[in-house]
């Protein structure tokens, strides 16, 4: 039995390809679903919140795009409304670009420093950019799936066919954008480029055989792409824009001296002078020095080094200054960010330090080939923690890497409550014989967010000889900040005792209160 609800016109036969429609759609929902985490993350940083934010919301979007496309499709169902349908969902993705006034808009900034928990400010903007253009193009498989069926008979496989092409066209968008369009483009022109392709699928549906109107739609989208290209409307608020970071750059006066200061998404990083590589602006790092020095005091041979982060690569051309002749590893997942420590912050390109671009914890899995006097944990801050770093499993690793009184030196950062500060700590209790913890200020259990250097090792400390050794500033910063055993052991006590697993490492939700920007009020 045949059923023929509507005959698609003869000059729109030969554009009539639906495995090859709604492949096309869905891989144009996938490529904006994989460049709000980008989009965002200058605005409401990295984090599990984020994520969840943008499947949630996007799969929202294709939900009520699905019903409302299927409802749609029962009454009006045409290739004419199809090209309506794409040219709604090009224009709505226009909207992803105003992402900094969006985010101005909706006060971003001011929710984020309010008491609002962080998923409000999080899920408003992810909804405000990516939900229309979302549920516009969800709309587009129903509509497809009533126009393909021809013969009720063969209905399963003709329904089974659009969504078998569809699942793939989310799988090209997906990796084709993670893998490569992001760090090839970036997101502004991704977007852009989205648009200008639904914009001309919805013209070739609408006009048909109108060759004069298509050829006039392609001229209209090649124009208007030199004109915003040419302005510098698709640049978006990034310098550079990779796979795991969007980075910017600029120049600030520290100390007295002008210094260039890294940003990774929305959080700065590092700061590095040009011209004087021992110039150190953070407390944490004036710690990591007096740290150094007395680990250097205790082997008669030059130092070995590994960083986990590279940043700005400010301490590691400290320590190239410093102790020359040693060897110095960074382990850097991104290898845009050590490009732009080569370009614009002041590593040379005949250094000595060695860098190696890959995840840290897949670094550390390998057998240990050398022993390091020093590891120096860099990667953290308080928006987005590599979970995967903080764990008992990632501790025993790095240890298997450690030389006999070698030191595992860490700075976190969090806020008076210290949920995950306590974690922290316990955890690397589990893993070496001693563990210290020092502030970088006094008032840390009344500041909104605090730096903590927490150091781990298998030979106790000679606090003695370390209240004498300072970083090359003439102060002793970390000796005077450490905190006693006794302190350290009621800090742990004072809540349940977590240690962080592979298997259960909820650091966003221990974090979640220096999300709030809010002092702590028990």
């Amino acid at each position: 039995m045949e059923n023929t609800p509507q005959a698609l016109p003869e000059k729109a036969s030969w554009l009539w390809r639906p495995n090859l429609i709604v492949f096309l759609s869905s891989a144009c929902i996938m490529i904006l679903e994989l460049v709000a985490g980008r989009i965002i993350a200058p605005h409401v940083g990295v984090s599990l919140y984020t994520w969840t934010s943008v499947i949630g919301i996007v799969l929202a979007g294709i939900s009520l795009g699905n019903y409302l496309g299927g409802r749609i499709a029962d009454r009006w169902a045409s290739p004419r409304l199809l090209g309506g349908i794409y040219l709604l969902a090009g224009l709505s993705s226009l909207i992803i670009l105003s992402a900094e006034k969006m985010s101005d808009l909706l006060s971003i900034e001011g929710m984020t420093n309010s008491s609002l928990h962080i998923i409000v400010p999080i899920v408003l903007l992810t909804f405000a950019l990516f939900f229309l253009p979302c549920a516009i193009l969800g709309m587009i498989s129903p509509i497809v799936a009533k126009l393909a069926v021809r013969d009720l008979e063969k209905t399963g496989t003709t329904v089974g066919q659009i969504y078998a092409f569809g699942s793939i066209g989310s799988i090209v968008g997906t990796f084709a954008t993670g893998f490569w369009l992001i760090s090839w483009f970036g997101t502004h022109t991704i977007v852009w480029g989205v648009a200008v392709l639904l914009f001309l699928l919805g013209t070739l549906f609408l006009m048909g055989s109108r060759w004069e109107w298509v050829v006039g739609a392609v001229m209209l989208v090649g124009v208007s792409s030199v004109f915003v290209s040419r302005h510098g409307w698709l640049n978006g608020p990034c310098d550079r824009e990779t796979n795991y970071f969007c980075i910017k750059v600029h120049t600030e006066e520290k100390g007295g001296e002008d210094v260039r200061v890294l940003v990774l998404d929305r959080l700065v990083h590092s700061y590095s002078s040009l011209t004087d590589p021992t110039h150190l602006v953070y407390g944490y790092e004036k710690a990591y020095a007096e740290a150094t020095a007395y680990r250097a005091a205790q082997v008669d041979r030059p130092l070995r080094a590994l960083f986990i982060g590279g940043g700005g690569y400010t301490f590691p051309r400290y320590m190239e200054a410093v102790y020359p002749g040693g060897t110095i590893d960074v382990v850097e997942i991104d290898p845009g960010v050590t490009e732009v420590a080569y370009q614009e912050l002041g590593l040379s390109r005949d250094t000595s330090i060695v860098s190696y671009n890959e995840d840290a914890r897949m670094f550390l899995e390998r057998a240990p080939d050398q022993e390091y006097d020093l590891v120096m944990g860099d990667a953290f801050n308080d928006f987005s923690v590599p979970y995967h770093l903080t764990t008992q499993g990632f501790n025993e690793r790095v240890h298997a890497w450690l030389a006999p009184g070698g030191m595992y030196i860490v700075n976190i950062i969090d806020g008076g409550r210290g949920q995950f500060l306590r974690a922290y700590v316990n955890t690397m209790r589990q893993t070496f014989d001693h563990v210290y913890l020092a502030p970088t200020i006094e008032s840390w259990r009344t500041s909104v967010r605090s730096t903590f250097v927490i150091i781990g090792t298998d030979k106790a400390l000679d606090l003695n000889a370390l209240s004498h050794t300072d970083g090359g500033d003439g102060s002793v910063v970390l000796a005077s900040q450490m905190m006693s055993q006794d302190d350290l052991d009621a800090l742990l006590t004072e809540r349940a005792q977590v240690i962080l697993t592979d298997r259960y490492a909820p650091v966003d939700q221990m974090l979640s209160a220096v999300f709030l920007d809010k002092a702590p009020t028990e």
